[in-house]
């Protein structure tokens, strides 16, 4: 392993983002993984890869391998926080409202068709 207990902030991690130099976070932890890169099917450098890391489903041996690349630990306080996503305030639609006016309106011009309907048949069947 490498310098143990060493703590990195984002931005030095941040500053080996390419394939010559290229360091990530998992999990908290800081790996330099630049010698792993021509063997690997990875994304990009200089990032937290906690997620992508955990989505693709790491075998026990590909976590195990991991020791040989640590370097340190991340400050977390360096991390910026997830922001909650705030909808914009929009004003209140009723849907209710709207159902219940398109409900009466049906219920006067349905009963109007058919009776236009019905006349129009009566007449038709009368002039022949």
């Amino acid at each position: 392993m490498g310098s143990e207990g060493k703590v990195f902030t984002l931005a030095e991690v941040s500053l080996h983002n390419t394939a010559k130099d290229c360091w990530l976070i998992i999990g908290g932890k800081v790996y330099d993984v630049t010698k792993f890169l021509e063997d690997h099917p990875g994304g990009d450098e200089g990032k937290d890869a906690t997620d992508d890391f955990e989505d693709v489903g790491h075998s026990t041996s590909a976590r195990a391998m991991m020791d040989e690349y640590y370097i340190g630990d991340i400050d977390t306080a360096t991390i910026p926080t997830k922001v909650k996503y705030t909808p914009p305030n929009q004003p209140h639609y009723n849907q209710d409202k709207t159902s219940e006016f398109i409900i009466k309106l049906l219920q006067f011009l349905v009963p109007l068709a058919i009776l236009g309907l019905a006349v129009g048949i009566r007449f038709y069947t009368k002039a022949t």
